[in-house]
């Protein structure tokens, strides 16, 4: 037991060293592929493809390990199988993703600007309509009032038409007072000549008598 202890005991004096000079390493993605005439290194070089460059695979050789590609460019040629894969690499992988990330960033950006504006339209579009609403209860009650007032003249102009109506009826009615004046001021004129005429009669028959019954007492006296 004490032997297995001191054992350990060693062995974690030797590793503790190694794990202190010890660092962390990634393995780069930065290199060039060659691509090559065929399907070996004693081939001819035609071209470096860079990292995170996009090929076309036409066919596997799995005997040399090598793939025959086409780029983009058109130039067809051979380069190892182990430096293909089906996605880009990380640092592609990263830098779109940083695209992207960037790309929503200002597109957020602009939504928070559109958001902004929409806002400030919104906040606009308010005031409009409280301003509208109160123009609104304005006009409401100028029309309340132009019914009201129009109510009022029509009454007036029903009451003018009653009054008119018995003005021509007054007008008729002093006509008819005026000819019945007329007729009875010309019978009150008839009469008074008759009047006169008469009293003038009167005054001539007592005129002629009076004398005559003068001559009869003067005449009684001298008989006696």
């Amino acid at each position: 037991m004490i032997a297995r202890f001191s054992f350990i005991v060693c062995v974690l004096l030797l590793i503790l060293p190694l794990a202190s000079n010890a660092q962390s390493a990634w393995v780069s993605d930065e290199f060039e592929v060659t691509l090559r005439t065929g399907p070996s290194t004693g081939n001819a070089i035609e071209l470096m493809v860079s990292s995170g460059t996009e090929l076309t695979v036409l066919e596997r050789d799995a005997d040399s390990g090598y793939a025959r590609v086409r780029t983009r460019g058109g130039t067809e040629g051979w380069v190892l199988s182990r430096y293909l894969m089906n996605e880009p690499s990380a640092r592609e992988q990263l830098e779109s993703l940083s695209a992207q990330l960037t790309s929503a960033n200002t597109r957020g950006s602009s939504l928070d600007s559109q958001l902004s504006g929409i806002r400030e339209q919104y906040s606009s579009a308010t005031e409009t309509i409280e301003t509208l609403s109160a123009e609104k209860a304005s006009l409401e009650a100028e029309l309340a009032e132009i019914r009201r007032t129009a109510a009022n003249v029509l009454a007036i102009n029903s009451r003018n038409t009653e009054l008119l109506d018995e003005l021509a009826d007054a007008r008729i009615t002093i006509g008819s007072l005026e000819q019945e004046n007329r007729e009875l001021s010309g019978e009150s004129a008839r009469m008074w000549v008759v009047v006169g005429a008469a009293i003038i009669g009167v005054g001539i028959l007592i005129g002629l008598w009076l004398p005559r019954i003068r001559w009869q007492r003067r005449s009684r006296y001298d008989r006696f």
